[in-house]
């Protein structure tokens, strides 16, 4: 199906310039809220997306979509929790814990947990307590990798930790 709209008219320059600069074009939104229009663009490179990244982006695309309606340009990342949207993606996440996501309940829940054992045009088959469930692509409103966050809260962000081991060596 092709893109219409504003979203027609910028994706083929995104896709452009994200090959030039070694990037991946992940997705092209629009939102319209009272403040106006949203154009978000979201890139991503193997080793993952930094804030200089996103930034040589922007400035690459920002004159290449000076004519098209919108009031604001914002560059991201997809984040670890990427959505599966493309073969790739899916390939990608095989054998790993996904969450989807229903439009509507099925069997009683709005979504499903388990880890992506296949997909195909029409479906998605995730793996739940040792045993296969097939999920119609198009109940599926979003599918993503399930991050695990534990031992998170055990990280020091102070750097306080590192500073004390830092000063012992001096002394």
């Amino acid at each position: 199906m092709a893109k219409t709209g504003l979203i027609g008219q910028v994706t083929p320059r995104c896709e452009r310039v994200a090959k030039q600069l070694g990037f991946e074009l992940v997705d092209v939104e629009q939102e319209r809220d009272d403040t106006g229009v949203t154009l978000r663009i979201y890139i991503d490179r193997p080793e993952g997306m930094d804030l200089d990244g996103c930034e040589k982006f922007h400035r690459a695309i920002q004159p290449l979509v000076e004519d098209c309606d919108y009031d604001y340009l914002e560059v991201s990342s997809p984040g670890i929790d990427r959505p599966l949207k493309r073969d790739a993606d899916f390939a990608r996440a095989l054998g790993s814990e996904v969450e989807a996501r229903f439009y509507r309940a099925l069997d009683g829940a709005r979504q499903a947990v388990g880890i992506l054992a296949d997909w195909d045009a029409g479906t998605v088959t995730i793996e739940q307590n040792g045993q296969p469930r097939v999920l119609a692509r198009k109940d599926i409103a979003v599918i993503r990798p399930v991050v695990d966050m534990t031992g998170v809260e055990d990280v020091d962000l102070t750097g306080e930790e590192q500073q004390g081991e830092e000063n012992q060596e001096d002394t």
